[in-house]
């Protein structure tokens, strides 16, 4: 498998941005799955290691019922996890020698990381979004995590209205912040985590619940979280929070939109309105 690289031409009204970067063919990946009893302490270590973490590491943290994973022991299969989702793209040796101390954070369940191709890690999960389920989603950024944050993530966690339901933080400071703010439209470079709630389930019968729990969890961190969003984490129902999706650069895909689409030909999207 060949690396890829691709470079983007610079958005209408915006300064050129940075190139995507090779990487692969083949990386470090894998899980760790933690009992979710273990959550509080797991979480609080998650923060403080990738503070200082190499920016060639990745690592989530998702909390979740254990899905039927071959290296889970039977028992484990279904019960609350606290499972770090780990991704390293430079040397492997070094990245052997980076990943060593998330394994001291609790008494694991059970792990299963190694060297794959890229393309494979970014597949991984798919088994768990296969078609015909209903999803909401909602999402916040952060600056930090505190312990009330972290808190209310167990706290809901232990909850969860359906076996597929989860909530995962993305690590994402790095080379995202060195982005100055106006390069393109996305301009929340204070992030350092974003925090997404996935409710999912099969009966429409559970739509009332499972949507509740996702908004209820929303506002509970809301006072902790930066203010900015992802747009493409945003649901149908959250147009109000599109000035949210692009803060202060708002105001020039706005623009570009009257210029170019003053009849609102794309709108089956976050609507920028002309």
């Amino acid at each position: 498998m060949a690396r890829g690289v691709a470079v983007f031409p610079p958005c209408a009204g915006f300064p050129v941005g940075p190139a995507l970067h090779p990487v692969g063919p083949r990386v470090l990946a894998g899980l760790i799955v933690y009992p979710q009893a273990q959550a509080k302490q797991v979480l609080r270590r998650y923060r403080e290691f990738v503070a200082s973490a190499p920016e060639e590491l990745s690592v989530w943290a998702v909390l979740r019922k254990a899905p039927p994973l071959p290296f889970l022991p039977q028992d484990v299969r279904g019960t609350g996890i606290a499972a770090l989702a780990i991704f390293y793209c430079g040397d492997m040796a070094a990245g052997e020698k980076a990943i060593a101390p998330l394994r001291t954070f609790g008494r694991a369940h059970g792990e299963h990381i190694g060297v794959q191709p890229y393309a494979q890690w970014q597949k991984a999960f798919d088994p768990l979004l296969t078609p015909g389920a209903r999803n909401y989603w909602k999402s916040h950024n952060f600056r930090e995590l505190r312990d009330e944050t972290l808190d209310t993530v167990i706290e809901f966690a232990g909850k969860l209205p359906s076996p597929q339901c989860e909530i995962f933080i993305a690590h994402i400071a790095g080379a995202a912040n060195r982005v100055p703010v106006d390069a393109m439209a996305y301009g929340h470079r204070d992030a350092r985590f974003v925090m997404n709630v996935h409710g999912r389930w099969n009966d429409a019968a559970q739509d009332a619940t499972c949507i509740g729990w996702a908004r209820a969890f929303f506002d509970a961190t809301a006072p902790h979280a930066s203010g900015g969003t992802y747009v493409n984490f945003m649901t149908e129902d959250e147009a109000g929070r599109v000035t949210a999706a692009y803060g202060a650069n708002y105001r020039r895909p706005a623009d570009i939109k009257k210029r170019y689409d003053p009849e609102n030909v794309f709108h089956l999207n976050q609507n920028i309105k002309p």
